[in-house]
């Protein structure tokens, strides 16, 4: 999925601290390397937990989602439950990214 298309079209800040359950907000752009790589380790990850709400997020200069996260660099990962953040990481390593699926599998206890 790139960022642009088959997104969710972009929550604002209230929209994210209201959503329920697990969610992961991916921050990043599609012609970005490192967003490119991650993409088969994320996929992976979100087939193994399928009530896991993914939001691609097309990230930029003066976003302003992005910039409530202090988004800097890109891939950007941000784990939620409940639109509390449990986890935050930029350029996650596979270990980050299980570290933080973990956490939306287990409510936020891992």
């Amino acid at each position: 999925m790139t960022y642009s298309e088959e997104s969710e079209p972009e929550p604002t800040r209230a929209d994210v601290d209201q959503m329920t359950g697990p969610v992961l907000l991916e921050f990043g752009a599609a012609w970005c390397g490192h967003c490119q790589a991650l993409q088969p380790d994320l996929v992976k990850a979100l087939a193994a937990q399928a009530n896991v709400r993914h939001i691609k997020i097309e990230d930029g200069k003066g976003k302003p989602l992005g910039r409530s996260f202090g988004v800097k660099l890109w891939p950007t990962l941000v784990f939620l439950q409940d639109g509390r953040v449990l986890k935050q990481v930029s350029r996650p390593s596979s270990d980050e990214l299980s570290q933080g699926m973990s956490l939306l599998a287990h409510g936020g206890t891992a």
